[in-house]
C-alpha cells in the first residue's frame, strides 16, 4: 500500500468516527427533546403505607396527567433506604428512573461507614414538595405539659426518662439526640422497628417520649390521643395552633423537619432535569397534592434544582453532626 492510499485510508477511518461521533452526539438532545416517550417509575426506597409512599404515590399520578405517560411507583427497600437510593444512582441517566427523597438520604451519608452510592455525585436534586415539622409527644398522663418542664424532669433525674424511636439512626432518634444535645439532658433510647411500633407503646404508656413529625402520627394528633409539647420549626403548626415553638420555649435551633422531594441519576441531561423541575413544582402545587400533604400535617415547597441541592447539602451537615454527637454510626 503506497503512502498516498495509507493516509486516504486513515483519513477516510477519521471521518467516519467523527461522523459515528456526531450522531452520538445529535441522539441525545433529540431524545431528551422526545422526553417521556414510554412510561417513568418513581422508587420508593420504603416500604408501602409510609408517609414517603404515599407522597411518592400521589405525586405520581399528578404526573402522569402532565408528562402524558404512565409514572409508576416501585417500592425498593432495605437498608435504610439505600438499596432503592443506590438502584437509582446506578440507573441510566435517561429521567426514567427516579427517587422520592427523604431525610434518610442525607442521615445516610454520616451513619453509614461505607455507601453502596454518592448522594452528591451520583444524584442530582430535582426539586423537593413538601415537609412537615418535627414535634415532641407525650403520653397525655405524662406529667410534663411543655418542654421546659420536660427538660426539668430530665434533669432531676437523669437517664430515667426514655424515648422511642424507628430504630437507631432514625430522624427520630436523631432528633432526640439533637435536642440531648442543645439541653444538656440525659435520655434513654429504646429503638423500635418501625415508627409505628413506637407510637403504639407512647400509646400504651410503655415509653414516655416521641421525637417525630406530624406526618407520621398526623391520626392520633387528630383524635386527641397523645400530648404534643413542642413544635420543631420557625412558626406553630397551623395543625397544632396552641402548642408553642421550641424557639419560643428557649430553644431556636432545634429545628427538624421531615421532607420529601425527587432526584434523579447525576448524568441526566439538563433539558430532561428542567422538564422534570417545572412538572414536579407543577404537580406539588396542584390542588390535589396540596390537599394530600396538608392532610399529612405538612406543607408544600416550591424550589429550583440548585435549592433542592443547597437544601440536601445543609440536612447532610445539621444530620451529619447529630449522627456523630450521638455516635450512632453503622458498618
Amino acid at each position: 500500500m503506497t503512502v498516498s492510499s495509507l493516509f486516504l485510508n486513515v483519513l477516510r477511518r477519521a471521518i467516519g468516527f467523527t461522523a459515528a461521533g456526531l450522531a452520538n452526539l445529535s441522539l441525545l438532545p433529540a431524545q431528551a427533546q422526545d422526553y417521556p416517550n414510554r412510561p417513568i417509575k418513581i422508587i420508593v426506597p420504603y416500604g408501602a403505607g409510609g408517609s414517603v409512599d404515599a407522597i411518592g404515590r400521589t405525586l405520581a399520578q399528578e404526573l402522569t396527567q402532565r408528562l402524558g405517560q404512565s409514572v409508576i411507583v416501585e417500592n425498593k427497600t432495605g437498608a435504610g433506604s439505600n438499596v432503592g437510593s443506590t438502584f437509582v444512582a446506578k440507573a441510566p441517566a435517561d429521567g426514567y428512573t427516579l427517587l422520592l427523597t427523604s431525610p434518610g438520604n442525607a442521615i445516610n451519608v454520616t451513619l453509614f461507614k461505607s455507601m453502596p452510592y454518592d448522594v452528591k455525585t451520583e444524584l442530582t436534586q430535582v426539586a423537593v414538595v413538601g415537609r412537615a415539622p418535627g414535634i415532641l409527644l407525650v403520653h397525655p398522663s405524662f406529667p410534663a405539659n411543655n418542654v421546659k418542664e420536660f427538660v426539668a424532669m430530665a434533669k432531676k433525674a437523669p437517664g430515667t426518662l426514655n424515648f422511642g424511636s424507628g430504630g437507631p439512626g432514625s430522624s427520630e432518634h436523631l432528633s432526640a439526640e439533637m435536642f440531648k444535645t442543645l439541653a444538656s439532658i440525659d435520655l434513654t433510647h429504646v429503638p423500635y422497628k418501625g415508627g409505628s411500633a413506637a407510637v403504639n407503646d407512647i400509646l400504651a404508656g410503655h415509653v414516655q417520649a416521641y421525637f417525630t413529625n406530624q406526618a407520621n402520627v398526623i391520626g392520633q394528633i387528630k383524635g386527641n390521643v397523645v400530648k404534643v409539647i413542642g413544635v420543631a420549626a420557625p412558626q406553630r403548626s397551623s395543625l397544632l395552633p396552641n402548642v408553642p415553638t421550641f424557639g419560643e420555649q428557649g430553644y431556636p435551633e432545634q429545628q427538624v423537619s421531615v421532607w420529601w422531594g425527587i432526584a434523579a441519576p447525576a448524568k441526566t441531561p439538563l433539558m430532561v432535569l428542567d422538564r422534570l423541575n417545572k412538572e414536579v413544582v407543577a404537580a406539588g402545587a396542584s390542588a390535589a397534592m396540596r390537599q394530600r400533604i396538608a392532610e399529612m400535617g405538612a406543607e408544600s415547597i416550591t424550589t429550583t434544582r440548585a435549592q433542592a441541592n443547597a437544601f440536601l447539602d445543609d440536612e447532610i451537615v445539621r444530620w451529619g453532626q447529630a449522627v456523630k454527637s450521638s455516635n450512632a454510626q453503622v458498618n
